[in-house]
């Protein structure tokens, strides 16, 4: 649960060499070399680029250019230009961007950047064959390396866009993707509980799988998540008896939400609860590896926070259970936490009356926030059951008409099939919505504070030839090429 350990390293090379060994380093395409973002990977030129000779002609030739590609030797630039090779040219203009930002001595020159640790002796072994050298560095005292999530496995890769969507995982946090992944399908689950729904769901997701329908091909990686969602919604639904609305088909083996909504709600925020627990703990681990001891002790999202929202829990428990003990325990804690929050949220205000009204905004904030963010999750139980009502509705609208006899059976039908496939539709956005927001502020707004660097590795594809002169057919790849 952390991210891919990262590695300092310098890129070492004698200055004949160095093309040569960048060319490599773009075709491994597992190091991010310290520059000035000044030319993207599509090729695109910003003012601030070195006017080298590639760089010039790409300009001069005032067309979006592909999607940029080297070519092992040095290629002649004129000749790119005539042909309109404008892919060759935005590789080179990249690496003339790489070139310039290379620090020499003597008779070698090095460029610096991060690489994944494990990726280090391959990397270095395929320099070694340009006569350059990948020598690991020290990190410099706050730098922070980019972050890397590991991506190995099909319902981690699945899951990935969730924590992506929300931002960039800091270095040093641990990498919530699988768990973050599991609460949101249970979640949506929750309150897309239908047997029938959750079957189709699960069956889309399998579809997926086997690359149909083959227009949907792309959505093909996220097929463990959908199906995963489809999975729990189909549990949920038995343990509600939903079965396409309430056919009878299943029993209720847990609970009935319209009979039972008060049930259903204290179920959800109970759940909510340990959610919420759960982040705290992820939260202080966070907050401790991000600024040690101190960090953890102070945040609102590290210990602090904690001691406060279980001395808030401590005290509700007291009043719904009548026990004065857990409320003493509970005010003690609570207070506990507001003094080590108030000091660390007064260290970084000004001081001053001024820094203590901040200090008590934030403070009653943080209150509102723990109280808000509990009954939040009322509504799992809110859209299970406004699903069981839209299943409900429709049932019995289809057995009203099916009560009409052999003339209202065709009717009945449609009825049920359209108004399940509403049903569906609505409900499948909603859920995935809501089950998005409590994931975003309920839980990730304790895990994570500040955000991390995505690493971005320079990768290109390399031809294996030395530079073709003719344009390619169009649609057609412009060479041989590996990546």
């Amino acid at each position: 649960m952390t991210p891919v350990r990262m590695r300092r390293v310098a890129i070492v090379a004698p200055r004949e060499a160095m093309r040569s060994a960048l060319v490599r380093v773009a075709e491994a395409g597992c190091v991010e070399i310290d520059s000035i973002d000044c030319i993207d990977d599509a090729g695109s030129v910003g003012p601030s680029a070195a006017p080298g000779s590639a760089v010039r002609r790409l300009r001069h030739a005032r067309v979006e250019p592909p999607r940029a590609i080297l070519s092992v030797a040095p290629p002649d630039l004129d000749s790119l230009e005539r042909a309109g090779r404008t892919d060759l040219l935005a590789g080179e203009a990249q690496l003339e961007e790489r070139l310039g930002g290379a620090v020499p001595h003597g008779a070698v020159a090095a460029l610096a950047g991060w690489c994944p640790a494990a990726d280090v002796p391959a990397t270095a072994e395929r320099l070694a064959g340009a006569g350059a050298a990948l020598v690991p560095l020290r990190a410099p005292r706050g730098a922070d390396p980019p972050t890397l999530l590991r991506g190995t496995g099909a319902v981690r890769r699945s899951f990935a866009p969730l924590v992506r969507t929300y931002g960039t995982v800091p270095y040093t946090d641990l990498d919530p993707t699988m768990p973050a992944g599991i609460v949101y399908v249970v979640m949506f689950g929750v309150m897309f509980g239908d047997a029938g729904h959750g079957a189709l769901l699960l069956l889309a997701g399998l579809l997926l799988r086997l690359g149909r329908p083959r227009r949907a091909r792309p959505l093909r990686p996220l097929w463990p998540f959908i199906a995963g969602a489809g999975l729990t919604s189909a549990l949920a639904g038995v343990a509600y008896g939903e079965f396409f609305g309430p056919t009878g088909v299943l029993p209720v083996l847990w609970l009935n939400p319209l009979q039972e909504p008060m049930r259903l709600l204290i179920a959800a925020v109970e759940f909510g609860a340990v959610l919420l627990a759960l982040a705290y703990g992820v939260g202080i681990v966070n907050r401790w590896r991000e600024g040690g001891p101190t960090g953890a002790l102070y945040a609102l999202s590290g210990i602090a926070g904690a001691a406060l929202y279980f001395g808030l829990a401590a005290m509700g428990g007291a009043a719904s259970l009548h026990r004065a003990e857990w409320a003493y325990a509970g005010a003690a804690l609570a207070g506990t936490g507001l003094v080590l929050a108030g000091t660390g949220l007064f260290a970084v205000t000004g001081g001053g009356p001024g820094g203590v009204v901040q200090v008590g905004i934030q403070l009653f904030d943080g209150v509102l926030r723990i109280g808000s963010n509990v009954v939040s999750f009322a509504r799992l139980a809110a859209f299970g059951l406004t699903h069981a009502a839209l299943g409900a509705i429709v049932w019995q609208g289809t057995t009203a008409l099916a009560g009409w006899g052999p003339a209202g059976l065709p009717a009945a039908v449609v009825l049920f099939v359209v108004g399940n496939a509403l049903a569906f539709a609505l409900e499948a956005l909603v859920a995935g919505v809501q089950a998005l927001r409590l994931e975003f502020y309920e839980l990730f707004s304790r895990v994570f504070e500040p955000q991390g660097r995505p690493f971005h590795p320079w990768r290109l594809p390399v031809l294996d030839g030395d530079g073709p002169m003719a344009a390619p057919p169009r649609g057609d790849p412009p060479g041989k090429e590996t990546t």
